[in-house]
């Protein structure tokens, strides 16, 4: 079962069937924001999809922005629980490394392609959570190459602009390669962008 990474610290599940009840309105709400986006969504519709009763909805999230919310911050745990193992299982120096992460996070996208809709959405409809997405993200990349520059692996002392510009390269690979083209060669594209990286922070 998918985790969830981010239920509201009030109104979290305790029981195993709780935790699927929950899983299953954020994973009907994914699908319900990604077609037909926030406000052409509604609670009805999302419990519908979950085969939950809209009492159980309301156990769980107090409206359709909270939800909205949790499922923005369940998204980019699930990314960072995905790409987390390619990480921790990538032979040699940190740059290979976030080659096998872009390539997770590009098999990600494929997958799951209402994340683009959902965290452009964010933007106005949970600005908060949307700047938290990108932040941490970003925060993480650029923690990974400063252990890198610690241990001569780049040449270049690594910035929040070196982040911020792997992340959007990331992002962007992930729409044109994940989402608008199902064929693409996902290792070919990482093996790509990674040769960018390596000579770029060498």
């Amino acid at each position: 079962m998918t985790p969830t990474h981010a239920p509201p610290p009030d109104r979290a599940p305790r029981t195993e069937r709780g935790r699927r009840t929950q899983r299953a309105i954020l994973d009907a709400a994914a699908a319900e924001f990604g077609e037909k986006g926030f406000h052409d969504s509604s609670i009805v519709s999302i419990t519908i999809r979950a085969g939950v009763a809209l009492g159980s909805f309301y156990t769980y999230f107090e409206s359709k922005e909270a939800l909205f919310k949790a499922l923005v911050a369940d998204m980019s745990g699930r990314v960072r629980a995905h790409v987390a193992p390619a990480l921790a299982q990538s032979q040699g120096s940190a740059i290979a490394a976030e080659r096998a992460a872009l390539l997770a996070f590009l098999k990600f996208a494929r997958e799951h392609k209402e994340i683009y809709r959902i965290i452009d959405e964010a933007e106005f409809v949970a600005p908060e959570d949307w700047r938290t997405h990108y932040s941490s993200t970003a925060a993480r990349i650029l923690e990974r190459l400063q252990s890198a520059f610690a241990k001569g692996e780049v040449g270049t002392a690594p910035t929040e602009a070196h982040a911020w510009a792997i992340m959007g390269m990331n992002v962007f690979l992930g729409l044109r390669f994940g989402v608008m083209d199902e064929d693409a060669d996902l290792e070919a594209v990482a093996a790509a962008a990674n040769g960018l990286l390596h000579s770029g922070l060498r």
